[in-house]
C-alpha cells in the first residue's frame, strides 16, 4: 500500500489506515493490536527525531501524523518500507520490548 501524504488548507497530514497493511499479521502475531495508536507508538519508538517534530491525531482504524510537509516527508519515507514488511515491523518490535517500551495499543 502506498501512503499518500495530505494537504488541507495549509496543513500536511499523513494518514493511513490502520489494519489493512500487509504488515499487520506481524503484528498481531506479537500480541499486539494493529490498530492506529500501535502505529503512532512504532513510530515514536523507531524514528523519536522525526516524531518529536509531529502532531498525531491517530484512532484505532486510522494512523494519522500532522505537521510540516518536510517531516511528513522523511516520515513517509521511513514507514513506507515498514507496514509492507513483516520482518521490517517484527524487528522494530523485538528492540521496542528489549528496550522496555510499551505500546499504547
Amino acid at each position: 500500500m502506498t501512503v499518500t501524504l495530505h494537504d488541507f488548507n495549509g496543513k500536511h497530514s499523513l494518514p493511513f489506515d490502520a489494519g489493512g497493511q500487509a504488515a499487520d499479521a506481524a503484528v498481531a502475531a506479537t500480541g499486539h493490536e494493529p490498530n492506529g495508536y500501535f502505529w503512532e507508538g512504532l513510530v515514536q519508538f523507531a524514528w523519536p527525531d522525526i516524531a518529536e517534530r509531529l502532531d498525531f491525531d491517530s484512532e484505532a482504524g486510522m494512523f494519522c501524523a500532522i505537521g510540516s510537509l518536510r517531516h511528513l516527508t522523511r516520515l513517509k519515507a521511513a514507514v513506507e518500507p515498514v507496514i509492507t514488511s513483516p520482518d521490517a515491523v517484527r524487528e522494530i518490535i523485538a528492540r521496542a520490548e528489549t528496550s522496555g517500551f510499551e505500546f499504547d495499543d
